[in-house]
């Protein structure tokens, strides 16, 4: 599958669970048809606005924020990973839901066995104390979408450790 039929299918994702989220009992009653067409978002794959997430912490990996900003808030955004990065035992402070859009994500939660996740696989990260280690495969880059109520920061359990690779 090509990456514009990957993006577009995220795209569709992404769009599910904006109104996953949106919570029960927040519909409005009387929603015309004029006022749904005047708040449709369209944005193309070709339109994503990819910016380094952290060049000196996290080299090479990419954030396109789709709606809020990940550095001041919530957000929804895609993020790539380059094939083969690793990231050491680490916790956020919000949880992040996430669906797998492109490549084999691994995660392994401390103490517990790794887990490994291809396209259209989800999970929801706990924010806190979750300590855990984050991976792409060497196969190919790792694209996901991810949706957090609070701002993405990764706080190394080690912080002494080398910065991830």
């Amino acid at each position: 599958m090509g990456t514009t039929n990957v993006l577009g299918l995220a795209m569709a994702f992404a769009q599910a669970a904006a109104v996953f989220a949106q919570g029960a009992g927040e519909a409005k009653a009387n929603v015309t048809p004029r006022s749904a067409a005047s708040r449709l978002v369209v944005m193309p794959a070709s339109d994503l606005k990819w910016a380094d997430l952290d060049p000196t912490g996290a080299p090479g990996v990419k954030i396109a924020d789709l709606w809020g900003d990940h550095s001041k808030g919530a957000y929804r955004a895609f993020f790539k990973l380059p094939a083969g990065f690793a990231v050491p035992l680490h916790t956020h402070t919000y949880d992040i839901k996430v669906v797998i859009v492109s490549g084999t994500y691994v995660q392994g939660p401390e103490g517990k066995p790794e887990f490994r996740l291809g396209p259209g696989s989800y999970f929801m990260q706990p924010g806190g104390n979750y300590r855990h280690t984050t991976s792409c495969d060497t196969a190919s880059d790792c694209v996901f979408f991810a949706e957090s109520n609070g701002k993405f920061d990764l706080k190394l359990v080690d912080a002494g450790k080398t910065p991830p690779r």
